[in-house]
């Protein structure tokens, strides 16, 4: 039983998108996840998986009680999996890009993108997340960040209290040697695992984007990539057991600088 607990089965979902077309990312992600394996633990996909990386929050922008986050339940409780992904979410008077995991009890935990990607406007029509989250899958604690959160080491920085990081994204085809460099710098500085996906095709913007969604383990080796421009399902059962013995042998984080931001909760 410890040795099931110490695993968790991982599947990156990297896709197109229709661009604003929320009903149809549904039913397209529902297609492709038609061969699943039944052990998968939990399920990703990219960000801004309902819409492409839309501004038009106005009319896009669902509640958490909306259509997008009931499916997720639904497909959570089918599959017996934890599903993931970034959508516009509007609560309170503001739009937010919120990283939702829906899990097989019921549950739903969320981050907020806190890094908006001033250079798109993000930062005009959405609110930045203040509050670094931490969510547990199995024994697997998990950071959850999303895409322009991954240029930003301090706050990526494991404080011994993470095991896997997740970033799920729209990344650009021509930054994506950007990408992937950073995926292997940030498993490497914290010892963990490292999971990127990312979507492929070109949006109504004219962004052409090449997926190279992947899995990264704490020694910065690529376990798994996609291929370029495909719809591809990435599985891999992630061991805790074997990040433990990294870790104690080869201890880095205890030496870590002690970063503090000052909004963190």
């Amino acid at each position: 039983m410890e040795m099931v607990e110490n695993d968790l089965n991982i599947t990156l979902v990297q896709c197109d998108l229709f661009w604003e077309q929320p009903a149809e990312n549904r039913k397209h992600l529902t297609r492709l996840l038609h061969d699943l394996p039944e052990n998968t633990d939990l399920v990703v996909f990219p960000e801004m998986f309902a819409t492409g990386f839309s501004m038009q929050v106005v009319q896009w922008a669902e509640p958490m009680d909306g259509e997008t986050i009931a499916w997720m339940k639904e497909l959570a409780i089918a599959r017996q999996a934890s599903i993931a992904g970034s959508l516009m979410i509007h609560e309170g008077g503001s739009f937010f890009n919120r990283f939702v995991f829906a899990h097989p009890d019921g549950r739903v935990d969320y981050y907020d993108k806190r890094h908006l990607f001033s250079m798109g406007e993000e930062h005009v029509h959405f609110t930045a997340g203040q509050n670094r989250k931490l969510i547990q899958i199995k024994s697997f604690r998990i950071l959850p960040q999303v895409c322009y959160d991954l240029r930003f080491p301090v706050f990526s920085r494991n404080r011994q209290d993470y095991d896997l990081l997740i970033n799920t994204a729209n990344w650009p085809a021509p930054r994506r040697e950007v990408w992937q460099t950073l995926l292997k710098a940030r498993a490497i500085e914290n010892q963990a695992y490292v999971a990127g996906v990312n979507r492929i095709g070109r949006d109504a913007k004219g962004i052409n984007y090449k997926g190279d969604s992947c899995l990264v383990d704490a020694k910065g080796k690529i376990m798994l990539i996609a291929e370029e421009n495909k719809e591809q399902l990435l599985h891999a059962k992630l061991s805790k057991s074997s990040l433990e013995r990294f870790r104690k042998n080869f201890p880095v984080l205890p030496d870590a600088d002690d970063f503090q931001l000052n909004s963190e909760s």
